[in-house]
């Protein structure tokens, strides 16, 4: 018997899937193409609001070997890996959508350091006001974070003349790009004038930047989050924003979403996405291409991409 796999996307629309599984298109949502107790390969289906039914669905399927998420991150599963099969893997799409993210986190520095939102803001009102603008050439940005996007992030600024500034869990010394590691952030803090995070979400990144950190960073300075919003301590930064003391412009957020009364929805020199950055027009091409590999390798028990947990 082929094994069972559910994927978001229609097997009529993947030519390129391999003969020896049984595809189904799920779509998410509690209506199951087959039943989840024969699910080998279960893909989380990007488009479906929560996680709650994919947590649902991983609790009834007690043959599953594989649980695919297209999300570069897996932290919001972390409370649940104990409903898996004993064996079974937790794979991620990390890279996948590296250089969309990086493309956001790029506008959105480039934004923050432009005072658009602060212009955009006086566009609704009619307000004229100019005030100056921050150019990044010769500029100290501290990107955080040496993945696929961190690495994607730090070619998309070479152009813009900017001094770069690497950091990830541990140095990697020498070549034209070192690596320095995180416990040398509270050396490289104070000279930054912008600091990108793309780190993932990890009992130790978690408040990296917290009141301390954040209080190191020089006037003026900008804090750019595409990575994971529990990495900077929601409150102590609302505090330096509100304060005029540091511009942000964050795709992610703790909690999310804000509450709508929250301070840094009304803050001139604040810029929020809604946990955007994967989402663009090569989204569907992208992730289908990914899971396309990653289901060959499956069928041909050859090691899985992003395997993180199993």
């Amino acid at each position: 018997m082929r094994p069972v796999v559910w994927i978001p996307y229609e097997p009529k629309d993947l030519p390129a899937l391999p003969d020896g599984l049984d595809c189904h298109y799920w779509d998410g949502t509690e209506t199951c193409p087959t039943p989840p107790e024969e699910v080998r390969f279960l893909t989380g289906h990007p488009g479906a609001g929560g996680y709650e039914t994919l947590v649902a669905m991983v609790a009834r399927a007690r043959r599953l070997e594989v649980l695919q998420v297209l999300s570069s991150g897996h932290d919001y599963l972390t409370p649940h890996l104990g409903l898996l099969p004993p064996g079974a893997l937790l794979c991620t799409g990390r890279g996948v959508h590296a250089e969309a993210t990086a493309e956001l986190a790029v506008t959105l520095l480039l934004a923050a350091a432009g005072r658009i939102p602060r212009f955009v803001r006086g566009q609704r009102t009619g307000a004229r006001a100019p005030v100056g603008r921050l150019t990044l050439r010769g500029k100290r940005v501290v990107v955080v974070g040496a993945g696929a996007v961190g690495t994607a992030v730090a070619r998309l600024l070479e152009p813009f003349g900017c001094d770069l500034v690497r950091v990830a869990r541990s140095a990697r010394p020498g070549g034209d790009a070192p690596v320095h590691a995180a416990r040398d952030l509270p050396s490289l803090l104070p000279a930054a004038d912008a600091v990108v995070l793309c780190a993932p979400l990890t009992e130790e990144t978690r408040g990296m930047f917290g009141a301390h950190r954040l209080a190191s960073l020089k006037d003026g300075a900008i804090l750019v989050n595409v990575g994971r919003g529990e990495l900077v301590d929601t409150d102590a930064l609302t505090r330096e924003v509100v304060s005029g003391r540091l511009r942000v412009a964050l795709d992610v957020v703790a909690p999310e979403p804000l509450p709508d009364a929250h301070p840094l929805w009304q803050q001139p020199e604040a810029l929020i996405t809604p946990h955007v950055g994967a989402f663009t027009d090569a989204f569907a091409e992208d992730s289908a291409a990914f899971l396309v590999r990653q289901l060959r390798r499956y069928a041909d028990g050859a090691p899985l991409l992003n395997a993180v947990v199993g």
